[in-house]
């Protein structure tokens, strides 16, 4: 099979579990707090990262590259898994899942604007354009439509899922500085957040109980949003013989998220979700695209 062909199968398989996801973080909190599932979930994907690592024989990677910067594990062990994820799930807790999947999926539109104070990157007209249109997007799913009456379910819910989408966004400028290898940097981030994870649920709530079906909900989580999944996805860019080709797929993700959750939650999907949705995902278009029009006119004057 052509690399080209794999990475599609790959890529494919990483969507289609990500897609999931949204729907297993309301199964397992229908049984576990926020805190606990973050517990079970990362423990499980610790497990499944260091079995990853040892089929690769890579795991002496993982005192190596901790040595060689240990406070920086303890920054992105500190907003991945600790305060991302415990943000995330207590907005699903307090949202319909259909709401919090899409205000969390605005972080690709706040990662560029965040790059330009903290990575000294130029803010261009493109990243103001999507983020206009995206929160516009937002503010109509927050509001399910009553955009003159602005009344939130849940502000507390909307505020949550918004500020997981700067944490998940700092995360990602804090890596482009990471050099070592990303599976090992992933699993290194969830050891390091693992303690601070224990010592909050010993101080404020109890261990979870082993339910035998809250706990395959957790697994689940651990499994295809934290662990395995991210892997799938790492292994299809490297296989990929355009990585633009690829990436584009991330759009699906939201869209078969939706159908997930109205047929699995059976959650009644709301007009205003499908229109802000609609309007998050042309926002992240409009971020692809409006550049290289840009190019493509710059490239046309000098030309001529």
């Amino acid at each position: 099979m052509k690399s080209s062909h794999q990475a599609y199968l790959f890529g494919i398989g990483a969507i289609f579990l990500w897609s999931t996801v949204a729907t297993a973080f309301k199964l397992a909190l229908a049984h576990y707090t926020p805190l606990q599932l973050v517990f079970v979930a990362v423990i499980t994907s610790i497990f499944a990262l260091g079995a990853i690592l040892i089929a690769q024989r890579k795991l002496p990677l993982i005192k190596q590259q901790f040595l060689e910067r240990p406070w920086f594990y303890l920054q992105t062990g500190l907003l991945n898994p600790f305060l991302y994820y415990l943000v995330l799930f207590k907005a699903y807790d307090l949202l319909p899942a259909q709401q919090a999947l899409s205000l969390n999926y605005t972080w690709a539109i706040l990662l560029p604007l965040l790059s330009v104070p903290l990575l000294g990157q130029a803010l261009r007209k493109s990243d103001i354009t999507a983020a206009l249109v995206a929160y516009c997007g937002v503010f109509f799913i927050a509001t399910k439509g009553n955009i003159t009456g602005v009344q939130f379910e849940s502000m507390t819910g909307v505020a949550l899922a918004l500020t997981s989408t700067v944490l998940w966004s700092l995360y990602w400028i804090v890596n482009t500085k990471d050099k070592g290898d990303p599976v090992v940097s992933l699993l290194l981030s969830f050891l390091v957040g693992l303690p601070f994870i224990v010592v909050a649920l010993l101080m404020t709530q109890s261990l979870p109980a082993w339910d035998l079906k809250a706990l395959f909900a957790g697994v689940y989580v651990g499994l295809f949003e934290m662990g395995v999944t991210f892997v799938l996805w790492l292994v299809a860019l490297k296989k990929a013989e355009r990585t633009a080709s690829i990436s584009t797929l991330v759009f699906i993700t939201p869209v078969m998220s939706i159908g997930f959750i109205a047929w699995i939650l059976q959650e009644s999907i709301e007009k205003s979700t499908y229109i802000g949705l609609g309007l998050i995902i042309f926002a992240l278009v409009l971020q692809q695209i409006l550049p290289k029009v840009g190019q493509w006119r710059t490239r046309k004057r000098i030309s001529a």
